[in-house]
């Protein structure tokens, strides 16, 4: 129990430290995450100044201690919890391994940002769409353990 309560401080603590440290980034960082086209992605990095693309560089080894965190959190609590014994099948799937996949995509959108940013690649198109559906996949991955949550707070048996 202590283990699930510990990495959801960290996982509170780091999104709201990120949060913080990126709020002067404009466009915000979900224009960037949805950019599927080297023109959509350069429409954003262009019009950051320098400090703000480093800025937004810095903060990516932090957002890999963050989706360690969420993703071990999201399937530690799904397995352990009581709100999930009870269900079976698709439900507990999702609910168990939605963060998880969530961190994996996150990953992927990571590294290859990363490498997008390092120095102009605009002649390669599938890098951005690959990062693009990434943070795409990320996000669904999110909704859908939410949803778990919830599915599963409305099937939980009353006492």
């Amino acid at each position: 129990m202590r283990l699930l309560v510990g990495l959801g401080v960290t996982v509170l603590g780091l999104c709201a430290g990120l949060g913080w440290y990126l709020a002067p980034l404009e466009p915000n960082i979900l224009a960037l995450q949805f950019a599927y086209t080297p023109r959509a992605f350069a429409a954003v990095i262009h019009v950051w100044p320098a400090e703000h693309l480093a800025r937004y560089r810095a903060h990516l080894p932090v957002d890999g201690l963050l989706l360690l965190a969420y993703g071990t959190w999201g399937y530690l609590f799904a397995s352990r919890n009581v709100l999930w014994k009870h269900l079976g099948g698709v439900s507990r799937w999702v609910g168990i391994w939605a963060l998880p996949l969530a961190a994996a995509c996150d990953a992927v959108e990571d590294g290859l940002h990363w490498w997008l940013t390092e120095v102009p690649r605009f002649d390669l198109p599938l890098p951005y769409l690959l990062a693009g559906f990434s943070a795409s996949l990320k996000w669904i991955m999110a909704l859908a353990f939410l949803a778990a949550i919830l599915y599963a707070i409305s099937r939980a048996p009353e006492d």
